[in-house]
């Protein structure tokens, strides 16, 4: 019984060190892990509500592999409650969230984060 109490743990630590790991986050998107290695350009930052709800965009860019980055994002945002609804997209409650990875060319990444009301 304590052996499955143990594994048990180590599974549920193993399953929560991404999110964890995340100690930055977009800073107008509150709950969005910025993962290790990126920047947020805070000049590019923009967020206003609107009727149908928020819509905020932001940029980071990093010495990361964007296939990494993809993977981060794949593996926190379900996490956090966001379904994926496509590529690139995610959705939760009533927001869509939209990532574009692309390389920056000197060997790192570039990602805009996108949160946007879902259209009926």
């Amino acid at each position: 019984m304590l052996r499955a109490l143990v594994l048990s743990l180590s599974l549920l630590a193993a399953a929560t060190v991404p999110v964890l790991a995340a100690d930055r986050f977009v800073s107008v998107i509150e709950d969005l892990p910025l993962m290790e290695g990126l920047t947020e350009n805070e000049n590019a930052a923009v967020t206003f509500d609107s009727a149908g709800g928020r819509i905020a965009e932001a940029e980071a860019r990093g010495n990361a592999d964007p296939a990494k980055v993809r993977r981060f994002y794949r593996d926190v945002l379900p996490q956090l409650g966001w379904t994926p609804a496509g590529d690139g997209l995610y959705e939760r409650e009533r927001e869509r969230l939209k990532l574009t990875i692309e390389a920056d060319g000197d060997g790192g990444a570039v990602i805009a984060f996108s949160v946007s009301p879902i259209s009926d």
